[in-house]
């Protein structure tokens, strides 16, 4: 079966007619996400994820190895957060999560690559000033992940049969050139508009389902705005996570509609004595 016969398989099997495809863009992001499903399966999204991982941990001439937090306390803290995270996004798309946190507090991002395998700096953790905040940037990556946005993006860009082999480790060449890629820029690729208004959709849903505020992305990307004049590192969110100021209107007007304001955690001190922690 063809590249093409296989996406009109997932165009059929989404359910959705051609007029819902033209009506919603989340009818388009079903459809997108049912394609990605068809043409890289969950055994290879886990594999390239650790092809990813372990070149990402290789030093090499064009790039060093990324440098991860040694604090117990500070990697378990992560790891808690994602833990109330994951048992809800696994409703959506059960993934074998993993959580690395790199310690580059110059640096405020976090990122996830196929495989559910998600990245966080601790720029991030310092730039934040609640845990609702954290919990929404997770979440927005979990949202990445369920909707398999990473991997579309790479099928998009290297074909079915490249991806195929890259989680077969032999094409180290081109993960090399991701992982290059990902500690040159922060991230592994910029996404659309539509896949971020769509893990946006996610960071709300989950973080209201974690007892967490959950416009508290909002208020993260509102501390960016108000900061990245004077703030470098905030420069690397902005530059890979477009168009912030209409986001934030799209995140409150999900929380308002579905009468999820002034409710849950925010959890502003819980999260400052691991700031404290935290080399800067």
């Amino acid at each position: 079966m063809n590249c093409s016969s296989l996406i009109l398989l997932a165009v059929l099997a989404s359910g959705c007619t051609a007029a819902q495809l033209n009506s919603t863009g989340r009818a388009y992001n079903s459809v997108e996400k049912t394609v990605a499903t068809v043409l890289i399966s969950d055994a290879q999204e886990d594999a390239l994820g650790q092809q990813i991982h372990t070149e990402l941990d290789t030093a090499t001439p064009e790039k060093p190895a990324l440098k991860y937090v040694s604090d117990p306390v500070i990697t378990q803290y992560v790891e808690g957060l994602i833990g109330k995270l994951t048992p809800i996004a696994n409703k959506d798309r059960t993934a074998n999560w993993k959580v690395f946190v790199i310690d580059d507090p110059k640096t405020v991002n976090a990122f996830a690559t196929p495989g559910a395998q998600i990245y966080v700096y601790t720029g991030l953790l310092l730039t934040a000033t609640t845990e609702a905040e954290v919990i929404g940037v997770l979440g927005h990556e979990l949202g990445h992940v369920v909707a398999r946005h990473s991997a579309r993006q790479l099928v998009n860009m290297y074909g079915i049969n490249a991806i195929s082999e890259m989680a077969l480790g032999k094409q180290p060449g081109t993960v090399a050139t991701i992982a290059a890629a990902i500690i040159g820029n922060g991230t592994m690729l910029a996404h659309s508009r539509s896949d971020e208004n769509e893990a946006d959709t996610y960071a709300v849903k989950y973080s209201a389902a974690a007892g967490y505020d959950a416009s508290g992305i909002a208020g993260f990307f509102e501390k960016l705005i108000a900061t990245q004049g004077n703030t470098p590192r905030i420069l690397t969110w902005i530059s890979t996570h477009p168009a912030p100021a209409d986001r934030i209107a799209l995140v409150n007007q999900q929380v308002m509609d579905q009468g999820l304001a002034g409710r849950g955690e925010v959890g502003a001190e819980r999260l400052a004595p691991i700031k404290a922690r935290i080399p800067k």
